[in-house]
């Protein structure tokens, strides 16, 4: 693929649809409904970030989702997983039937799970996975890249078309979801690579290392590093950024990369997740800094590289609850705490309303 081909979809994606108007009007309902000043915090933020993206002060999400997209990764073979790769495909399975974690913390959520196959090594019959195969899992990116450019590309692309075909569904907010064996350790190399870290500063236990299976995984991940020339690098630019997407990333994060992008040029609000979406955010930050437009940040997970990324994308998560399950679980417990938000959004009385003297912003107000 010609470095030419990957310029003009940088340009394609590179789209600021942001409205700060609606997004400061969106700010001055919630100043003038009868409470406190931010006195929901975070959760007005986000409203208020939602009918920016948007450009509709009239926020809603009454249809939701959450995109799980599930791929294996080659870089298992180096023995940084307790599980092998059969476990992806089992999993993937169990959310098609409903019966994983996802489905029963979103059925709770009102929302609808939709898992697609980007690159599931063991093929998986269900007409419940959407079948988006680009192949049977990555190399061993310790060997050799991990996905061509071409592959890579196609995996942006999937997620992209996700987004597009939730919004002629009637999808008002979207979650990131994965599953995939061995994708913490792609995650904790790429967000290394682009944040210019230390490995053994960024990378966590994943789904339960021991020790020495977490040293196993750090010494893994920085010999791919070195091998491709990344240590200690911070890469900014989008073009190298994929490069490295190619060389030490995953179909899976490819596809949720895509997710994010294509959330800002379709303007609808993308969760994040744990660690692996986290990974495919920042992903999408390097190819398109406008993406992070549509982020909204759920939790802080216990692995490490989660936070460096929220600080990198300025996003304040909102959950601490020391989450590691994936499958878009922590992304779907936000879900109950914006619908009680947007009902004060939307239905409280205002001060006027009250005949309440209205408190002053004085932080905003500033000269």
């Amino acid at each position: 693929m010609r470095e030419e081909t990957i310029r003009l979809y940088l340009e394609q994606w590179n789209q600021n649809l942001f409205s700060l108007e609606t997004y400061r009007q969106a700010q001055k309902h919630w100043d003038a409904i009868a409470k406190p000043i931010h006195g929901l915090g975070i959760l007005e933020e986000i409203i208020a970030k939602i009918a920016g993206l948007t450009a509709n002060v009239d926020v809603s999400f009454n249809k939701k989702c959450v995109l799980v997209f599930c791929a294996d990764n080659g870089i298992v073979e180096e023995g940084v997983t307790q599980t092998d790769s059969s476990v992806t495909a089992i999993v993937a399975a169990n959310m098609a039937n409903g019966t994983a974690s996802i489905n029963r913390m979103a059925k709770a959520a009102n929302t609808e799970v939709k898992v697609i196959d980007v690159g599931i090594r063991d093929q998986v019959k269900s007409d419940r996975i959407l079948a988006r195969t680009i192949r049977r899992g990555t190399r061993n990116f310790l060997k050799e890249p991990a996905m061509t450019k071409e592959e890579a590309l196609e995996a942006i692309k999937i997620g992209m078309e996700a987004v597009r075909q939730c919004k002629k569904e009637g999808y008002q907010i979207i979650a990131t979801g994965e599953m995939g064996i061995g994708n913490t350790t792609t995650s904790s190399a790429l967000i290394s690579a682009y944040l210019g870290i230390h490995p053994e500063k960024l990378t966590g236990r994943g789904a339960g290392l021991s020790d020495a299976g977490l040293e196993k995984k750090k010494t893994v991940i920085v010999q791919a590093l070195k091998k491709y020339g990344w240590m200690d690098q911070k890469i900014e630019d989008g073009e190298t950024a994929f490069r490295v997407l190619c060389e030490v990333g995953g179909l899976d994060i490819a596809a949720l990369a895509g997710v994010f992008l294509a959330g800002a040029i379709e303007q609808i609000p993308i969760v994040i997740d744990g660690v692996i979406s986290a990974a495919a955010a920042l992903t999408a930050y390097r190819l398109c800094p406008y993406s992070v437009n549509a982020m909204i940040a759920s939790h802080s997970s216990k692995e490490q590289a989660q936070q460096a990324v929220m600080e990198e994308l300025g996003l304040a998560p909102i959950l601490y609850g020391n989450l590691a399950l994936g499958e878009g679980t922590g992304a779907v417990l936000l879900f109950p705490m914006l619908d009680m938000a947007l009902e004060v959004y939307r239905e409280n009385a205002t001060f006027e309303q009250t005949k309440i003297a209205a408190y002053q912003n004085y932080e905003r107000d500033k000269p």
